[in-house]
């Protein structure tokens, strides 16, 4: 073209214009041609922008059925797509990797934008923990979990908190932790919900273990020597130089006082001594035990007591070659005091039933059960029941469910709760695999 425009501008300078019959249709062609190349390239960059807008890194720009001119370019554009792809894939095997990794991790996570409240990521471990099959905004939980709800929104990014929610009627300890992340032009905010209950529960008794250890010793090192005098003093006043001098008469006073402090010092030595029971257990025994047979040997034992106060015990064990590794003593030990507290909650029901059932959990778990139809426990209760001290009964130590709690601890397994005001409860033991 800049050819032709040269030679139609050398004739036309020259005065020859015959020549521009030739010349000027040759350019107008020309023009022309460059007007279609240029439409044909934009039409090419448009198609490749439309596809990069769609994602659609799939398309392929033919380079030799196209001509010369757009071979490079079409071959630019096949070059570029095929570095999208490779970053798609990359991006998307990361994306599956993640996803994948969020729900193998026990942490329940869920992110939200915090403008709109939109959920983003939610994983299983999240829905199985607050018991949601799905959230599309984090305002939906309000409904659900009003409490839990506000303390997520007010939660600062860096935060963390231990939450208490009931889930299947069991108190459970959660610790909360707070996020965020910018993505897009958009602020999400990220919460991850964390079981600690056990962890805790263990660190509680390992608590109370050592209070425990210095209560006891300290109450024994004071109180011993105070019953030891208050026998010597009682001794003394009933020497026969005391007991037929004039006063004698005048000392029952002091004697009777004696007596009484010598009998409550005992009492409280003797309390005392109970509770040392608590950090006596450090070892286990740990063999095969049938779960069929161990419920035998209870329901014996159990007999007696339970046909005397007309109450039914119902045994469920659809597995009878289902079995567990535990210390069978302690074990023993923590089933009769939860039938024995079961057998106290059923007292004043018509129909007493008490339901002593196993069963074994898809993750390897077992879970040994004590129901009963008692009067239940409210909520508020719950969370204090395992702690040493602590009796819901006027006559009660508050030593034996502190007991079992540490029996199941040791066990490397937990103890739990879940009771129903008014209908009832069911003790359930968890051995681990």
């Amino acid at each position: 073209m800049f050819i032709t425009l040269t030679v139609t501008s050398v004739l036309v300078t020259s005065g020859q214009p015959l020549f521009l019959v030739i010349t000027l249709p040759l350019c107008v062609y020309e023009v022309v041609d460059l007007i279609k190349f240029q439409k044909k390239a934009q039409d090419e960059v448009s198609q490749f922008v439309e596809s990069i807008h769609y994602r659609d890194f799939s398309r392929h720009f033919d380079v030799r059925k196209a001509p010369n001119e757009l071979k490079p370019l079409r071959k630019g554009f096949n070059d570029i797509n095929t570095t999208f792809k490779l970053i798609s894939r990359e991006r998307e095997t990361q994306y599956h990797y993640l996803q994948k990794i969020l729900e193998l991790v026990d942490t329940g996570i869920i992110s939200y934008e915090q403008e709109s409240g939109e959920t983003g990521w939610i994983n299983e471990a999240f829905k199985n923990l607050i018991g949601v099959p799905y959230l599309k905004t984090i305002h939906s939980l309000e409904k659900r979990e009003e409490v839990l709800y506000a303390e997520i929104v007010k939660l600062k990014p860096g935060d963390s908190k231990i939450l208490t929610i009931t889930r299947n009627q069991q108190l459970v300890k959660i610790l909360v932790t707070a996020s965020v992340m910018r993505s897009e032009e958009k602020i999400y905010k990220l919460i991850a919900f964390q079981n600690v209950s056990e962890a805790l529960d263990e660190t509680e008794s390992k608590a109370w273990q050592k209070l425990l250890n210095v209560m006891t010793h300290e109450i024994m090192n004071s109180v011993a020597p105070i019953s030891s005098l208050a026998d010597t003093l009682k001794n003394r006043l009933q020497s026969p130089e005391i007991a037929n001098s004039p006063v004698s008469s005048q000392l029952e006073d002091l004697e009777l006082g004696i007596d009484t402090i010598k009998r409550r010092s005992e009492g409280l030595l003797k309390f005392t001594e109970s509770y040392r029971s608590l950090n006596k257990i450090t070892k286990l025994d740990l063999t095969k035990i049938m779960v069929r047979n161990l419920f035998e040997s209870l329901n014996r034992l159990m007999r007696p007591t339970l046909e005397k106060k007309h109450i039914e015990l119902e045994i469920i064990l659809r597995d009878p070659a289902l079995s567990i590794e535990a210390d069978l003593n302690l074990l023993e030990q923590v089933l009769i005091n939860l039938l024995v507290n079961a057998i106290e909650a059923v007292k004043d029901r018509e129909q007493p039933l008490l339901t002593l059932s196993a069963e074994l959990l898809g993750n390897g778990k077992t879970l040994v059960k004590v129901a009963d139809n008692g009067l239940g426990m409210p909520p508020e209760l719950l969370d204090k029941i395992f702690i040493p001290f602590f009796s819901t009964r006027k006559t009660g130590s508050g030593i034996g469910l502190s007991l079992c709690k540490q029996i199941m601890l040791l066990h490397k397994g937990n103890i739990q709760v879940q009771s129903t005001d008014g209908l009832g409860s069911t003790f359930i033991l968890q051995f681990n695999p």
